[in-house]
């Protein structure tokens, strides 16, 4: 059985968010808030953070911020879907501009799922406990209020600037600071697909 070009899309966005998702109750049930291991020398960590929910581990606003952004969020990929569905429907669509917006929807609705039922069904993460599954007190955020994790890190520059160095001297220095996870991934290469091998399509569009 041929299978059709959404059906394609389909399989690879609900692939990308099952990763996403495997990955993260991987490390939120088997590491503390903190926790840190290489994988490939110093400068490629798994180290767990969880976020309110922004990309690379940035905060938005408190309570009232948080809820906003996990709205925002559900918004976006709902509208997200609307439009690559419809852009199935043009056979004349190119394949790599389908395959980027699966790329970002899949990411955003991989750290929605963080923020919706995280909170529901695993209790909190700490500096000295692992996350359970299900706890019998109840998870540790109502609805639309977890916390997405984030377990990537590259500190492919990580170093002190020299003491004689005026001003700076003496502080650290980390090429790429921030921790992310899969879904952040998905999101980033597809935007940045699509900005630099599908914008003559997107400007067709405008006209």
């Amino acid at each position: 059985m041929k299978l059709s070009r959404g059906a394609k899309f389909l399989i690879l966005g609900v692939l990308l968010v099952v990763i996403d998702q495997i990955i993260k109750i991987l490390v939120k049930t088997n590491m503390t808030i903190g926790e840190h291991f290489n994988v490939i020398g110093n400068w490629f960590q798994i180290y767990f953070i969880e976020n309110e929910g922004m990309a690379f581990g940035m905060k938005f606003g408190g309570q009232t911020g948080k809820l906003l952004l996990s709205l925002f969020r559900v918004v976006l990929a709902g509208a997200l879907i609307y439009w690559i569905r419809g852009l199935l429907k043009k056979a004349k669509t190119p394949v790599g501009v389908i395959a980027g917006l699966t790329l970002i929807t899949a990411g955003a609705v991989g750290n929605i799922i963080d923020c919706l039922f995280y909170g529901l069904l695993f209790d909190a993460s700490t500096y000295t406990s692992v996350a359970s599954f299900l706890p019998e007190g109840g998870g540790y955020a109502p609805f639309f209020f977890g916390k997405v994790v984030d377990m990537f890190y590259f500190p492919i520059i990580d170093t002190t600037f020299p003491e004689w160095m005026p001003l700076i001297g003496g502080n650290p220095f980390r090429f790429f600071a921030p921790v992310f996870n899969f879904a952040d991934s998905c999101v980033t290469c597809g935007a940045f697909y699509l900005i630099f091998f599908q914008w003559r399509f997107f400007t067709k569009e405008e006209k």
